[in-house]
């Protein structure tokens, strides 16, 4: 298996409410987004948004999520001010902040939000990482 991922899709409880959430953060939707999912290119990523349940259907595991999944989702900036503008924009689209942006253990800073839905975002400034001219994260060799 090639390390590459193509699409993140994300079960969410109303399809329509968290596109409106996405395109508040001045995201725009894909021509191939319907009613029932959208699609958002994310550089050489794209993210889907699909009902939660028909997603579960699809994967034929049970859709009854509760706490924490073990997963989050994470955009890294190029500053720390950067980080601060994402979060207050966030907050206003919408989102909770879980928690405030701040310097951390690992020599950044980051803060926690969730969407609508629950699903949780990292923002982020890494001085340790590349970020390419696209936004493109790169890993240290």
């Amino acid at each position: 298996m090639q390390p590459r991922i193509s699409l993140i899709t994300l079960g969410v409880a109303n399809v329509a409410r968290a596109r409106m959430f996405y395109e508040a953060l001045g995201w725009k939707a894909s021509s191939a987004s319907q009613d029932d999912v959208a699609f958002f290119q994310l550089g050489s990523v794209a993210l889907g948004l699909y009902s939660r349940t028909a997603l579960a259907d699809d994967a034929r595991v049970p859709a009854n999520p509760t706490g924490f999944s073990g997963v989050t989702l994470a955009q890294n900036l190029v500053s720390e001010e950067a980080v601060d503008q994402l979060l207050d924009e966030a907050s206003r689209a919408g989102a909770r902040i879980l928690k405030p942006a701040q310097r951390v253990f690992w020599g950044g800073y980051s803060g926690y939000f969730a969407d609508p839905d629950g699903h949780i975002w990292e923002v982020a400034f890494n001085p340790g990482f590349k970020l390419e001219a696209d936004g493109s994260l790169r890993l240290p060799d």
